[in-house]
């Protein structure tokens, strides 16, 4: 497995509509509207992404190698994807769910269910 690079993210991200980045000196932090759904740690090669609770404990519990417990907030479980475990086509489908669970209805209607590629 070859895994995925910074670049990948910022790739997949920059494809969904009303995204920013924004450099915050130690990580950058992903917004669709205003409201968060990531982070980015260039240092660690590691992104964090908003998920439910059950896909939080999923991942983790999958590949504990690849994939651990930020936090929780909201009843959302934020985790951290450790970039060189994944392959871009899952990473693109963890994005889109971080972005979904994010963006407003309107844009998510919008979008559809189109991943990123």
């Amino acid at each position: 497995m070859t895994g995925c690079s910074i670049a990948d993210v910022f790739d997949l991200v920059d494809q969904l509509p009303r995204v920013s980045r924004s450099d915050n000196g130690r990580y950058w932090r992903l917004t669709v509207e205003n409201r968060i759904f990531g982070y980015v740690w260039e240092p660690t090669g590691t992104v964090g992404l908003k998920q439910t609770l059950a896909e939080q404990l999923a991942l983790v519990a999958e590949r504990p190698d690849t994939f651990e417990v930020q936090f929780t907030s909201g009843g959302f479980g934020w985790v951290v994807v450790r970039l060189a475990g994944v392959q871009r086509d899952e990473l693109a489908e963890l994005t889109f769910e971080a972005w979904r669970l994010t963006a407003p209805a309107a844009l998510i209607d919008l979008r559809g269910d189109r991943l990123p590629g």
